[in-house]
């Protein structure tokens, strides 16, 4: 194979687009940002990432991953701050993922995610493009930035009708960045994903990390909504080499610009139907506790990841239960059990 078609792990990035690249990476620290520091080391690159709390059980922190890296201690909205780590260390390519991403604190806190995902979404943007040297901006949107639609699965050409707090927090900051692509020719690109999984996330309220705890504790696991929610689940290494792709294929084709890709495995699946899958790969047979308690989340939800395949030639590596397994695995480890 040529030089530009060697693949790190086989899991479908160039070794040698990354190698020695500085990155910045902002939510570094989040379930994907993990996974993808990870990437883009073992690929060659020089990542710098961008941290706003300093958590101790971290993957990042608790794996020393940590120290392989520039950390920059500081908030995504400070746009000075921004600019000068920019500047000062070279960085050619951002990976914009810092965001407060649970829809509940959401719920109960909508000005502070309207200012972390919103106001630090164009303080990322305006600082690049205050900097030469950024060549590509992957900027993390969501599938909540669509809304409640009447036709599924969500293709990128669907309107952005989000209405809750959390979903008009990430509409906003995708029309943001199309803004900055198409107005002042920014090179910045969007991601639209399905429900992130895997190791390492340890926001106990989500539904993966939630029910596989509570099996390990031998308790019944706690569903909040009445179970019939509909989602895809994207295992999160094949999030990190979608960002990792989008990123290399944006640098060879800038026609990309201001544009959205969706990100998933299309296996859509309720959350009673995910839970009890969780349940047969653990081996374990709890009934799942139905609270019906949530509020203000859209009843159905899910992604067509074809735009990805047909121009980018992105597609995932994991099945939901193979990408469970490994999860579970992680879990395991991690409680010692």
């Amino acid at each position: 194979m040529g030089d530009r078609q060697r693949t790190v792990e086989g899991l479908g990035v160039s070794q040698s687009f990354w190698q020695d690249r500085p990155t910045l990476v902002t939510g570094a620290t989040g379930l994907l940002g993990g996974w993808l520091v990870e990437r883009l080391l073992a690929a060659g690159a020089e990542v710098v990432c961008l941290i706003r709390d300093s958590v101790p059980a971290n993957r990042l922190r608790r794996d020393g991953v940590l120290n392989r890296v520039i950390v920059v201690q500081g908030d995504v909205r400070d746009q000075a701050l921004l600019e000068r780590v920019l500047g000062e260390y070279e960085i050619d390519t951002v990976m914009h993922l810092a965001a407060q991403t649970i829809v509940g604190v959401a719920n109960r806190n909508p000005i502070s995610t309207f200012e972390s995902n919103i106001q630090g979404t164009w303080a990322v943007l305006d600082a690049a493009r205050r900097s030469p040297r950024v060549r590509q901006i992957v900027q993390a949107s969501s599938d909540k930035a669509y809304g409640p639609q009447s036709e599924l699965p969500y293709t990128e050409d669907a309107p952005l009708r989000g209405a809750h707090p959390y979903d008009v927090s990430k509409a906003c900051a995708d029309l943001i960045a199309r803004n900055y692509a198409v107005s002042f020719g920014l090179p910045v690109a969007i991601t639209r994903c399905g429900n992130f999984y895997g190791g390492g996330d340890l926001n106990w309220s989500r539904i993966v990390p939630g029910t596989i705890r509570s099996i390990l504790r031998g308790e019944r696991p706690v569903i909040r909504s009445d179970g019939s929610f509909i989602r895809d689940y994207l295992y999160v290494e094949d999030g990190a080499c979608a960002y990792m792709r989008l990123a290399e294929q944006l640098a060879l084709r800038r026609e990309l610009a201001g544009q959205a890709f969706n990100f998933s495995n299309e296996q859509r699946v309720s959350v009673l139907e995910l839970v009890r899958l969780i349940l047969r790969v653990m081996d374990a047979d709890l009934a799942p506790e139905v609270r019906n308690e949530a509020s203000n989340e859209i009843r159905e939800q899910f992604l067509s990841a074809e735009k990805a395949r047909r121009v980018l030639g992105w597609s995932p590596a994991f099945s939901l239960e193979a990408g469970l397994r490994k999860t579970v695995a992680w879990y395991r480890s991690y409680f010692g059990v």
